[in-house]
């Protein structure tokens, strides 16, 4: 994207709010991003989805619902059962690394996992049983705590439903899925249910993908006097087999198209099973809050990336086999000071991740050969924080926060390559870390603020980093990584909401991270990235209602990422998206009939060794029709005009079985092609 268009975004923004701003505003029907969050948010760049907002965006893959937080990019490289990978402001945040997902209260972030630090996998989620999104953006906000540099959000799950439903969808390239839910009262309270079976052999050449999702909730709800109390159970199982990225060079030599696959044999299994329980009290003045989990979970992934390197191949097996346990507690006190109200919230957080097994064996056609490393981890943390808001005025507000976190690591080392345990990489480390936060809030009046922000945030690396000491392949003496890695952001940013016609944002933030070691689960081993790095960039988002029947969204995101010292000649983060552009219009064409067209673009951007990534531009379509109030059909044409495009885009070597030395070069996963997807739905 040419450099002018930052400005030509910028002032396209700045039209449209005083164009609005000089009219008298008609009340209208809502059907755009309708939350007023003036008075009440912290930044510029905190918002929510609405489910409403959310039936309104065709899907390809369930962790496409992320890229309704503004600016973040899903994408993927690999099967359907996989997580996605995610991109916010300047961040290849790989599977999840510096965005924290929380669902109920539940952490979805995988930390110390065999596939990647922060993992995060949403396939367990099933859309239509999600009643909002909260996100926030930046380290500003003290109970947000571990993975949330770049930004968080929080999926609240539905407290009820208006009927049952049976939904059941068929699409081209053995696309199916069923879908039955709804909420029954009884006694108590209400009982909400889901229960989604999903196939899917997708348009690859030599895959079949194969997937068989399956995804079951059950939560019971109480409500009595001051009190709420529920119960949810989630259970998740899927397995798949996965077309991941593949060369340039393989397509340009038609050994293959740009839908085969050098190992058609990559795939996976994954299971997640949790309970929960939340309760909530209304006090006189505030208010008072638990949470209690426990999380069954179970990855396997066979991938392969660089194909013939080694005389046997380059398969490989990831697994990851844990029990994750912990809870909260948060008070929030409301109290008059003289004159002045303030708010208090303070809370506790604690978390064990107790992981039977994880790690990496080499693999040929889903057959183990060998062990490269394989470890037992306990991982155990709590945070405390104190969160300050003070009403200096009518108009003027402050929200200071202040946490503290440690952590405990405890490593035993299993099995190494050559059959060795390479027992010194086990052992145990600690750390712990405060970090603190301020932001000031002006009303300018009842629909215009102004937001300045700062705060330090944090990231944990995986806890093999904190113990090794020699390289699980080679035995070469290594340095073991840091285990908090602490960060610092700022922003300053405009909110307007006028009448619900006008919803804008506008922000400038700045980021700084001490340094970006990450644990490679590819590799088994810990990589500095790169020393530490800088990132500044601006946001500007905008939901117009034109009128009862359109509405307009647009979010622009522009960011510059950069080393603070070179690597191998380059200063640019590589996988740094610099501009992103989304944005759709939503129309109602009548009574019973709707259609939403949406737009995802992203600029070339930088790759490893100077290499430059292709940008992409992906349009999705959905029109419902509802006859009557009870049944419906909605149809999604995704990848609207059949873009070849690339989803993701990487530059390292590989080896082809024809070659003789590995070979550097542009390794992709294409867009799927267009196909068209049939949701009938009866509620009963």
């Amino acid at each position: 994207m040419p450099s002018n268009l930052h400005c030509a975004v910028f002032f396209s923004f700045l039209l449209v709010s005083s164009a609005v701003l000089s009219q008298e505003l008609e009340v209208v029907e809502v059907i755009g991003r309708p939350a007023n969050l003036i008075g009440s948010s912290t930044s510029a760049t905190e918002g929510r989805i609405s489910q409403d907002e959310l039936q309104r965006r065709p899907l390809l893959r369930t962790g496409d619902l992320l890229e309704s937080v503004p600016g973040l990019v899903a994408t993927q490289h690999s099967g359907s059962g996989k997580a996605n990978q995610f991109f916010l402001r300047g961040f290849n945040l790989d599977h999840g690394t510096d965005f924290s997902t929380v669902i109920d209260g539940m952490p979805v972030n995988m930390r110390s996992h065999g596939h990647g630090q922060g993992y995060t996998d949403i396939n367990f989620i099933i859309p239509e049983l999600i009643e909002e999104i909260r996100f926030r953006k930046g380290s500003y906000f003290a109970d947000a705590g571990d993975f949330s540099a770049a930004g968080s959000a929080n999926f609240l799950t539905a407290r009820n439903l208006d009927s049952q439903s049976a939904s059941l969808g068929v699409g081209e390239y053995g696309f199916s899925r069923l879908l039955v839910s709804g909420a029954l009262d009884n006694s108590a309270g209400n009982l909400i249910y889901g229960l989604e079976r999903q196939q899917y052999e997708g348009p690859w050449d030599s895959v079949n993908e194969d997937v068989g999702r399956t995804n079951i909730w059950l939560k019971q709800r109480w409500e009595a006097g001051e009190d709420q109390l529920q119960f949810m159970f989630m259970g998740y199982d899927n397995s798949w087999n996965s077309a991941d990225q593949i060369p340039s060079r393989a397509v340009q030599s038609n050994l293959i198209s740009e839908f085969g696959s050098i190992d058609p044999s990559s795939g996976g299994d994954s299971s997640r099973y949790s309970v929960s329980a939340n309760w909530q009290r209304n006090l006189e003045n505030g208010s008072l809050r638990a949470s209690v989990y426990g999380i069954d979970y179970e990855m396997e992934l066979y991938s392969n990336f660089s194909y013939f390197i080694s005389p046997q191949g380059d398969q490989f097996q990831q697994v990851d086999q844990r029990k994750i346990y912990g809870g909260s507690i948060e008070w929030r006190q409301d109290l008059i000071l003289g004159s002045l109200a303030l708010m208090n919230t303070y809370g506790v957080q604690a978390r064990i991740d107790d992981i039977g097994e994880v790690g990496l064996r080499s693999s040929d056609q889903r057959r183990l050969t060998g062990a490269i490393r394989l470890d037992a981890v306990e991982e155990k943390s709590m945070g405390l924080y104190w969160q300050n808001e003070l009403h200096w005025s009518a108009s003027l507000r402050s929200v200071f926060g202040l946490r503290y976190d440690d952590y405990e690591f405890d490593v035993q080392a299993r099995e190494a390559a050559n059959g060795s345990t390479l027992l010194p990489n086990s052992g145990a480390s600690s750390d712990d870390i405060v970090t603190a936060s301020l932001s000031l809030i002006y009303k300018l009046d009842e629909s215009r603020e102004i937001y300045a922000s700062i705060g330090q945030g944090f990231h944990s690396n995986d806890a093999r980093g904190t113990t090794i000491r020699f390289d699980p392949v080679s035995g070469d003496a290594v340095l073991p990584v840091d285990p908090l890695v602490d960060t610092l952001g700022s922003e300053i940013g405009f909110r307007a909401f006028l009448t619900e016609r006008l919803n804008a944002s506008v922000a400038l933030w700045f980021l700084d991270i001490d340094s970006e070691l990450i644990f490679v689960g590819d590799a088994g081993n810990t990589e500095d990235t790169g020393f530490g790095s800088e990132r500044k960039g601006v946001e500007i988002t905008s939901y117009f209602q034109l009128n009862n029947s359109i509405s307009v969204d647009m979010e622009y995101s522009w960011a510059d990422s950069r080393f603070t010292r070179k690597v191998n000649g380059f200063d640019a983060v590589p996988g740094a998206l610099s501009d992103v552009v989304s944005g759709g219009i939503s129309l109602s064409l009548s009574d019973n009939m709707q259609a939403a067209l949406r737009i995802r673009y992203f600029d070339d951007y930088d790759l490893d060794e100077g290499e430059i990534a292709e940008g992409s531009t992906l349009f999705n379509l959905r029109l419902t029709y509802a006859p009557t109030s009870q049944f419906s059909v909605t149809a999604d044409v995704l990848n609207l005009f059949d873009s070849n495009d690339r989803d993701v885009e990487y530059f390292y070597e590989s080896q082809l079985i024809n070659e003789t030395a590995p070979v550097g070069d542009h390794h992709y996963h294409v867009f799927e092609p267009r196909s068209l997807r049939v949701y009938f739905n009866y509620s009963f």
